[in-house]
């Protein structure tokens, strides 16, 4: 009996090791990605909420509470900075699903040489972003830039027009930059899904009827509209935290016109020393970030609810 006993739980005694020894498998195969996340994410994020209750600089740092934020907050520069950070975000993501959606539309159109076209549209997206505004430093040169040249030769001005020397033109000459740099990838993602509509859909549409324009609003975007929410959402993060453009461009100027929050945080912080003040500044960009992805989700979810995605 005693031997019966031993042979039923042995068994179960194995089981109890194996599991023990998978899990502390599983946790050494995760502990590279939680370390990982650990020094890159967690510590510098905490030690940025932390600076931001000091007054830090290069020389001391003492205990402020919400001193920092207050200041922030209370100033109508920083408000007028938030505004400005939001007008570029919109105006440049509202932008690059507009082209990008034309231009998936064309690649994915059945056209001769279409294999080389969806080549062509890659280089924005590859090259270096710095080496890119370059070259657009260059179109913008009042004297001798293409933008300015072409304005003149239309009788749209008289003479040589500097366009990253005015606030105005400086700020929307950055968002065709930058409109320019993330196109080619909303447009790569846009292809991809609509290389996946089944093209059952357009056929019963043709059967029927329906014209291309019909079967692009009927069929064509309620089909990609997950995709679309989902780029519309990465690309309002990446937009709103883009730095190289406008810092090559004009470091936030002329007069402090195109400084959204993350030029004015990497100035208060790196180029006045007042890494207190800056860290609130990174602060308040992590919870605007963070309550727009949570509203994001909400809209995201809605979306898959009513196109039936799971």
């Amino acid at each position: 009996m005693a031997n019966a006993t031993q042979t039923k739980d042995q068994p179960t005694v194995r089981a109890a090791r194996r599991g023990l020894s998978e899990g502390w498998f599983a946790w050494m195969l995760i502990a590279p990605a939680l370390l990982f996340i650990a020094v890159i994410v967690a510590w510098p994020l905490l030690e940025t909420i932390r600076l931001s209750f000091t007054d830090a600089d290069m020389n001391s740092e003492n205990w402020v509470g919400f001193a920092n934020y207050e200041k922030m907050l209370q100033g109508a520069k920083f408000l007028e900075i938030i505004g400005r950070t939001f007008f570029w975000m919109v105006l440049s993501v509202g932008l690059k699903l507009i082209v990008g959606l034309i231009g998936a539309t064309l690649l994915n159109a059945a056209i001769p040489g279409r294999a080389l076209f969806r080549m062509m549209i890659m280089p924005p997206w590859v090259i270096p972003i710095a080496i890119g505004c370059i070259g657009w430093l260059w179109l913008y040169n009042g004297q001798f830039g293409f933008a300015s040249g072409m304005a003149q030769r239309l009788g749209i001005i008289d003479g040589p027009f500097e366009f990253l020397a005015y606030k105005n033109s400086a700020f929307y000459a950055a968002i065709i930059t930058d409109v320019w740099v993330g196109t080619p990838m909303v447009s790569l993602f846009f292809l991809a899904a609509m290389q996946g509509v089944s093209r059952d859909l357009y056929e019963a549409a043709w059967v029927d009827g329906a014209g291309r324009w019909y079967r692009f609003r009927r069929i064509t975007i309620p089909q990609i509209m997950p995709v679309i929410v989902s780029m519309a959402l990465l690309s309002a993060i990446w937009t709103f935290n883009s730095f190289e453009i406008i810092w090559i461009f004009t470091q936030g100027g002329p007069r402090g016109g195109t400084t959204t929050m993350i030029i004015d945080t990497y100035k208060t912080a790196i180029g006045n020393f007042k890494f207190g003040e800056g860290s609130a500044r990174a602060v308040m960009i992590v919870l605007i970030l963070g309550v727009f992805s949570l509203l994001y989700l909400k809209v995201l979810d809605r979306v898959n609810k009513h196109y039936g995605v799971k």
